[in-house]
């Protein structure tokens, strides 16, 4: 019995071993980070807005003899931003693609929350909350080094009324060498 297990055996990892190669991915995994920002009261006069920043620098090849540098690498965030009511539910989500230094700006008025999710009695006020993910795409060697706010300001007026500082996201750059963040 125990050579008909050893046959089982080595035809396994042999089979697993030429097959391998079929099913590999060539490119570097795909990272998501999230970071959970905030929750903040929105009045109805009021809109909540979550800002993006793209803190990374490009990398250049470093060239001699005079000439200029072609090529490198551009510092790119390719994420997302979702807003959740008080329950969880995703009210609305927006993507974005940001070079280095580069803002995106996702905005939600009061008006655009579902009346399921508004209070109805009272003055209306209600809590939000938001996401903001990154990922590099499984080919990317792009850096990324995102920060993230959230403000609340009056939707008729832009007079800010809240401003607070989120989390900084990075996904490092695949490229020999590069570390987009501070040292």
């Amino acid at each position: 019995m125990r050579p008909f297990y050893c046959f089982l055996l080595i035809s396994w990892l042999a089979f697993s071993l030429a097959t391998a190669p079929a099913f590999a991915q060539i490119s570097g995994p795909l990272v998501v980070k999230t970071a959970n920002l905030a929750v903040v009261g929105l009045a109805s006069s009021e809109t909540v807005q979550v800002n993006v920043v793209n803190l990374a620098a490009s990398v250049m090849p470093v060239v001699t003899g005079g000439t200029l540098p072609s090529g490198g690498t551009t510092a790119n965030c390719a994420g997302g931003i979702t807003f959740y009511d008080a329950n969880g539910n995703v009210i609305t989500s927006a993507t974005f693609m940001i070079g280095s230094g580069q803002i995106y700006s996702a905005p939600l008025p009061y008006s655009q929350i579902p009346a399921a999710d508004r209070p109805s009695s009272g003055n209306g006020r209600t809590a939000v909350w938001a996401t903001v993910s990154i990922n590099n795409g499984q080919s990317s060697d792009a850096p990324c080094l995102l920060a993230a706010n959230v403000e609340t300001f009056d939707t008729a007026t832009g007079v800010t009324h809240l401003h607070t500082e989120g989390a900084t996201l990075e996904i490092p750059s695949r490229v020999s060498g590069v570390r987009p963040g501070p040292l």
